[in-house]
């Protein structure tokens, strides 16, 4: 049976102009994407996000403008039965000190990624000058990526 998959994710630069990504390890495959994660029922898009920075990030958050929603078919990177549907803000947060960062792509511990069955995460900034949507693994961040830098 086919579902649709809606997934809220965020834009959050810091003052440098740097951007915020996610370098994930699920099932076994290395993914660079957005922050972000799946709606709940019974929760809005806003507070997922509020939600899933919380958890991921340890940051509070609030929560911006909207920036892009899916408007094309795309099949998920995990399944071939759903259809995602992405849903982007920008993002705000007043105290990024607590948030840990890398500052090399997929620089996980050892033991994270030891077992192809478990899921990683970390975190990094990329510098605007040489963000681009090759960036980011999945196809709708991509587009994501090149709006912002040609409405920049």
């Amino acid at each position: 049976m086919a579902l649709f998959n809606v997934r809220i994710y965020g834009v959050l630069f810091d003052e440098q102009k740097r951007l915020l990504v996610s370098d994930e390890f699920i099932r076994g495959n290395f993914y660079t994407k957005l922050p972000g994660g799946g709606l709940e029922i019974g929760e809005g898009t806003r507070d997922c996000l509020k939600r899933e920075f919380m958890e991921e990030t340890g940051l509070n958050v609030e929560i911006g403008e909207h920036i892009y929603t899916t408007d094309f078919f795309q099949i998920s990177a995990f399944n071939n039965r759903d259809q995602i549907i992405s849903i982007y803000y920008e993002v705000l947060a007043n105290d990024l000190s607590g948030l840990v960062t890398r500052q090399q792509p997929f620089d996980f511990e050892p033991h994270q990624i030891a077992d192809p069955a478990k899921e990683a995460e970390v975190f990094r900034w990329i510098e605007w000058n040489e963000l681009h949507p090759d960036s980011m693994s999945l196809p709708i961040d991509k587009v994501v990526i090149d709006l912002l830098k040609r409405n920049a």
